[in-house]
């Protein structure tokens, strides 16, 4: 089933079920009005959302009404919990080989993550707000994944089965504030500010074949203004699957459920191009890593970050051709 949640005025909206080709909605309030409320008692209401999902799907819904992207918020619009991986190590090497930097053994053993705020995200078409352009404002394309309860010490294994929902997210990074908050050596903070996602969430049956293992073989689509940047595998290229993500936070304590967990940019490995160079074909998921691929190939970065009046788009699709999650599209405004 995909589920979203609607604007009501609230901080938390109100809870829709969502067609499969996105084109209705239904309210779900006879069962329940939050999307956390499904969550804390899944075990109860997910079938009766699941009956309702599969009405509407078959057209006999009384109360459908058209879906509208617009009128959506986050499909966890706070969240207990956010922490967001670097999953694809691709990415990491692409950065670290950039400032001549190798990448330390234990990152192909132990997952990157970090907590990013979780109090306020922002919907799907959104506009981004920030107060300088001089922040180095990009955008990062992911795979996310909302969980129920996952106890500590749980396997990878183990920690799969706690996958309820996934969803995109644009995990916005300033990236000209990261170098003096990891100079401090205490992480990220005011470099990450909040994160937009898709404008629906949806249980893992819904992917089919597509979902296998803990990753998502699909390909995720980025364009920025209008021009498409990235057509990046989410699969192949994936060193931690979510389990192995989830599975991380477990080792020293609860995940409850209610909490998001992030892919990190989705990244995929060069190719042999002519006369021996690499060439990376399926373009790139943040500026970040075309910088850094500018800077590998040519000596120096050329492509600048965004500027206010940008936008940027983020969508996947599945074997059929249709939205999965529907997309997020947003406006980068100044202050």
């Amino acid at each position: 089933m995909k589920l979203a949640t609607y604007k009501d005025g609230s901080r938390d909206g109100q809870l829709v079920v969502v067609s499969r080709d996105l084109q209705s909605a239904h309210y779900a309030t006879g069962i329940a009005a939050r999307l956390q409320q499904v969550l804390d008692d899944w075990n109860f209401l997910a079938p009766q959302l699941q009956d309702l999902s599969e009405t509407l799907n078959g057209g006999k819904a009384r109360h459908a009404f058209p879906f509208d992207p617009a009128q959506c918020m986050a499909p966890l619009p706070r969240a207990f919990q956010w922490a967001d991986g670097s999953a694809y190590i691709n990415h990491v090497e692409l950065v670290r080989a950039a400032r001549n930097a190798e990448v330390p053994k234990s990152y192909y053993e132990d997952p990157l993550m970090y907590q990013g705020g979780s109090d306020d995200f922002l919907g799907p078409m959104e506009d981004a707000k920030f107060f300088n352009e001089e922040w180095g404002i990009d955008f990062e394309a992911e795979v996310a994944v909302v969980t129920g309860d996952v106890p500590m010490a749980a396997t990878p294994e183990q920690a799969l089965d706690g996958v309820r929902l996934l969803m995109l997210a644009n995990d916005w990074s300033l990236r000209n504030l990261i170098p003096a908050e990891l100079g401090k050596g205490f992480g990220f903070f005011q470099s990450k500010p909040a994160t937009a996602f898709s404008p629906v969430a949806v249980t893992p049956d819904e992917l089919g074949e597509a979902w296998e293992g803990g990753r998502v073989n699909l390909v995720l689509q980025s364009a920025w203004n209008g021009r498409k940047v990235g057509m990046c595998e989410a699969g192949p290229d994936m060193t931690f699957h979510f389990g192995q993500l989830i599975a991380h936070i477990c080792k020293t304590r609860n995940v409850r459920a209610g909490s998001i967990v992030g892919s990190g940019t989705v990244s995929n490995r060069g190719v042999p191009g002519a006369g021996g160079r690499t060439e990376w074909p399926k373009g790139y998921s943040c500026i970040a890593e075309k910088r850094a691929i500018e800077t590998i190939q040519d000596g120096k970065p050329t492509t600048e970050f965004m500027r206010f009046g940008d936008t940027i788009r983020i969508e996947m699709k599945g074997k059929d051709g249709q939205s999965v999650f529907g997309a997020i599209e947003q406006k980068l405004v100044g202050p």
